[in-house]
Parts: structure tokens; sequence; C-alpha cells
């Protein structure tokens, strides 16, 4: 299996672009904007995507997958904007902004030319009915009661995507991806699930937030002997 160095993206705090409409307490649109901050972490901790050296992270040709599913999210949903993110060994930190969209437009899914998502040009990812959990001021890992969906999203919705409906493609898609490179091209294999059921979600609700968080990403890499996921 081959590796490659990890580079984080990063992406200047703008105050202007990054406004905070309110503070998301249970009920909250998550189709609002905001930058929110995810981590993700595979099933058992399972060390699946690559390997920390001297501080660094090495992927390999999963952790590569990782990282290019998550890039084309942007055209799976028009209505978001990636910031900084890692590819762990066996977990995924990012931040991801829900950007303002006219009043009065329908947020669709982007085709996927490779077969994995393909709505027509009125697919919409199927909200979660699930109540959403009020994140703890406390506690940046905030455990976000929707699971990982079994099958690829459903076309049902009208409404903007949620976080959840965003988190739960990347999941799908990722697993198929990963299956197909455990069958193809001998990657590790996983235990029944690749991802955990459930995934932490925190927003970001000010630019010393973000900051601390953003430096938290760019360095977990290098704090990976103490990193509490490991």
């Amino acid at each position: 299996m081959h590796y490659f160095f990890e580079t984080t993206k990063t992406m200047t705090y703008n105050p202007n672009k990054h406004h905070r409409r309110s503070i998301r307490l249970k009920g909250y649109d998550y189709s609002q904007a905001g930058l929110y901050y995810i981590t993700i972490c595979t099933q058992n901790r399972a060390c699946l995507f690559g390997k920390i050296e001297n501080g660094k992270m090495i992927l390999n040709d999963a952790g590569r997958m990782i990282k290019n599913e998550w890039l084309k999210l942007t055209e799976r949903f028009k209505n978001i904007a990636l910031h900084e993110y890692v590819v762990m060994p066996n977990h995924f930190h990012a931040i991801l902004e829900i950007v303002d969209v006219p009043v009065g437009a329908t947020l669709v899914v982007a085709p996927d030319n490779n077969g994995l998502v393909a709505p027509d040009n009125n697919g919409l990812v199927a909200p979660n009915n699930n109540d959403l959990v009020a994140p703890n001021d406390n506690d940046i890992f905030t455990q976000n009661k929707k699971g990982q969906p079994r099958g690829l999203p459903l076309r049902l919705s009208q409404r903007g995507k949620t976080v959840g409906d965003m988190v739960g493609a990347f999941a799908s898609i990722t697993t198929v991806k990963y299956i197909r490179g455990v069958k193809n091209n001998g990657w590790q294999p996983f235990n029944k699930k690749m991802w955990q059921r459930n995934y932490w979600e925190h927003i970001i609700r000010d630019e010393q937030s973000h900051m601390a968080i953003s430096e938290y990403i760019m360095n977990n890499p290098a704090n990976w002997d103490n990193d509490r996921l490991k």
C-alpha cells in the first residue's frame, strides 16, 4: 500500500463571511449558515488510513481516498465550503461551513458521475427526523444522535441539506469505496462497519473558537501520542 504525506487545508477567518445567525439549540435548523467542527471515528478505532511518523500524517491509499472524497463534497452539495481538515489513522476532523443562499433558492445535490450518488436534477437528500441534541459548551466533542446511514442518501426533501446529510453522504460513499479497495487492492479489512455509528459535532460560534479548533486540527498529527482518540 502506498503512503503519502498529508497536508491540512487552511483558510483565513473572515468575520463578515463567517457570520453566525444564532446559537444552535434543540431543533435548530442545521441548514442555516454556520461553521461546524465535526469528528468521525472508525469502528473500534481501527487505524485504516495511514500512520504517524515524526509528527506528520502519512496517508495510505485508503487515507488518500478519504481526503479526496471529502474535497468532492463541494461538488455534491452546492451550499458548503470546506475549511481546515485532517485525515488521521483512525479518525477525521474537519471544519465545514454551510453558506448563505438566496431566499427561496432550492439546494440540490450535484450529480455524481462515479455512480455512487446519482439523483436526478430534482434529487435531494432525505432529512434526519431524529431530534437534534444541543451542544455542551464545555465539550468540543458533542455527540449527535444521527447515526451513519446504512445505504446511500435518499431523494426526498425540498429543504436545505443539514450537516448530518453531508456527513452521512461522506460516510456512505467512503465506505463503498473502501470496500472496493479491500476487494481489489488488498486494503486492510474492517469489522462489519468502517465508521462508528455516531459522529461528533460542535457549532463554532465565534472567531476565538474557530481559531482554537483550527489550530487543534493542524496540530493533531504532531500530538498523536497524546490523542484521546488514538
